[in-house]
C-alpha cells in the first residue's frame, strides 16, 4: 500500500491521507469543495463547490500517476 501525497497542497485537516494505491486500484478520500492553493473552502453556487471538489479529485489521481478516465465510481453527498 502506498499513500498518495500531493505536492504544494495543505496538509489534510484530518488524520487520514487524499489517497492510496492499493494493488491497482486508487481509493480517494472524500474530497470537499477546498482550495488546495488557499487552504480555504470554497463557497457560493452549487456548481462551483462540486467543481472544486472534483478538481481535487483529479489532482489527487494525477499525483497518483492516473486521470478521471479511469474512474469507476463516485458518491456524492450533496446537502
Amino acid at each position: 500500500m502506498q499513500f498518495i501525497s500531493i505536492p504544494n497542497a495543505p496538509r489534510s485537516v484530518g488524520h487520514y491521507s487524499p489517497g492510496v494505491i492499493s494493488g491497482n486500484f486508487i481509493y480517494v478520500s472524500g474530497q470537499v469543495p477546498m482550495d488546495p492553493v488557499t487552504g480555504e473552502k470554497v463557497t457560493g453556487s452549487f456548481d462551483a463547490q462540486c467543481r472544486q471538489a472534483l478538481n481535487n479529485v483529479k489532482t489527487i489521481l494525477e499525483a497518483a500517476g492516473s486521470n478521471l478516465n479511469h474512474v469507476v465510481k463516485v458518491n456524492a453527498y450533496i446537502t
